[in-house]
């Protein structure tokens, strides 16, 4: 009997190290990604959360290792691998003296999308600011910018999300909506890894959760195995420091 063969990940690590000089900040890390599938990284400031997601859109080089995003070697397919990422920052990358739709009509052009227009339109309905369109982005609250930021990260229709801390500074209204922007990007068949150090905002959209200490993944579970009171348990035991919804 043939043994029927899982698709491969849209993402797989396996050991992945990164160090700064002598000190090493990511340990071997292992991680896969599916198609469609939301992966929340969750731990606490300097536990290599930021030099994960820069090495995975190949801002940094990794160590050693082995990293495969949409079926591209980081090493040896890097301009390829690119075109299949879409990143989001804690600089959002657009300009607050262009309206929204000239921001996203600006990057459509670097990208060379065809069909901008639809595109543009599409996309801006799809992040809730089709009535802020026409607007300067520096008129915009933090929770519309990353919504745009967004909507620019994922103009080129690249398969994979990036997203690195991406509730800081939003309140609940924007991080609701921020999540309905996200789970639309998940049902267009898109994998999505984000970290936080926000158990309670990451477990509610996830998929997936991995807890990150001192650059090693020392947790992983299916978010539908775990509540919010056992991830901070689990979290607590792993990391030493209680941290909760809103923190």
């Amino acid at each position: 009997m043939e043994r029927e063969q899982r698709p491969e990940p849209l993402v797989h690590i396996e050991g992945l190290t990164r160090s700064y000089g002598y000190r090493k900040i990511l340990r071997g890390i292992n991680l896969d990604l599916g198609a469609g599938e939301i992966l929340t990284i969750f731990g606490p400031n300097g536990a290599g959360k930021s030099t994960l997601i820069r090495v995975l859109s190949t801002l940094l080089k990794p160590g050693e290792g082995i990293v495969r995003i949409a079926g591209h070697d980081l090493r040896r397919e890097e301009e390829d691998l690119r075109r299949e990422i879409g990143v989001v920052a804690h600089r959002s990358f657009v300009y607050g003296g262009l309206t929204a739709r000239e921001n996203l009509h600006f990057y459509a052009s670097l990208y060379g999308c065809s069909g901008a227009q639809e595109r543009v339109e599409k996309l801006l309905t799809m992040v809730g600011l089709e009535e802020r369109k026409d607007d300067p982005v520096r008129t915009f609250s933090r929770g519309m910018e990353q919504r745009l930021a967004i909507a620019r990260a994922i103009l080129h229709d690249p398969k994979v999300l990036l997203l690195d801390e991406p509730y800081t500074g939003l309140d609940q209204h924007a991080v609701r909506i921020l999540n309905a922007a996200l789970l639309d990007v998940r049902r267009q068949g898109k994998g999505i890894i984000l970290t936080t150090h926000d158990l309670g905002r990451g477990l509610e959209i996830s998929d997936r959760v991995a807890i990150l200490v001192s650059g090693r993944i020392v947790y992983q579970e299916r978010a539908a195995n775990i509540g919010l009171q056992e991830l901070e348990s689990v979290y607590y035991e792993y990391v030493g420091e209680k941290i909760g919804w809103g923190t």
